[in-house]
């Protein structure tokens, strides 16, 4: 008799990474997470984290119905023993110090503004967040739509 399948060892990992780990991994993976169905995991990181997600982060998502209660700023070396099937960075910096992991098979590179460093007003801050995050809204509601499809052309 066989052992059961372990649904975290059967479902690949997303890693999105940025420097800081506070407002566009944060967002990515929020994003891409809702958008997955369950058909992936999805987990954030950074190579210098900031220590906690920033407060815009956070507001911004919640006006789209994402909640990001829970979630804590990481480092990526925390993943370096966990099979990681796809890697994508969100920042130049973040891509320049990216480590391989193990199981990595894919590995992406989709630059977006940090909006941590939006000058302003609240409110001109907060309109940089709502820009950053329906870009990576675009982008990565278009990459699960392309991994569900690719998941059910498997079973078909």
């Amino acid at each position: 008799m066989t052992a059961p399948m372990n649904p975290e060892t059967q479902t690949p990992l997303i890693l999105v990474l940025c420097t800081g780990n506070s407002c566009r991994s944060h967002m990515a993976e929020a994003i891409l997470r809702a958008a997955a169905g369950g058909v992936f995991r999805v987990a954030s990181a950074g190579s210098k984290p900031a220590g906690y997600v920033h407060p815009l982060s956070i507001r911004a998502l919640a006006e789209i119905g994402i909640d990001l209660a829970g979630h804590t700023s990481k480092h990526m070396n925390l993943f370096l023993d966990q099979p990681v099937e796809t890697v994508i960075t969100v920042c130049g910096n973040a891509d320049q110090v990216c480590p391989v992991y193990p199981g990595q098979a894919n590995r992406y590179h989709w630059p977006f503004e940090d909006p941590a460093h939006a000058p302003g007003t609240e409110d001109e801050q907060m309109e940089v967040f709502r820009r950053v995050r329906d870009e990576i809204r675009r982008v990565f509601e278009a990459y699960a739509r392309g991994r569900i499809d690719q998941a059910r052309s498997r079973v078909d």
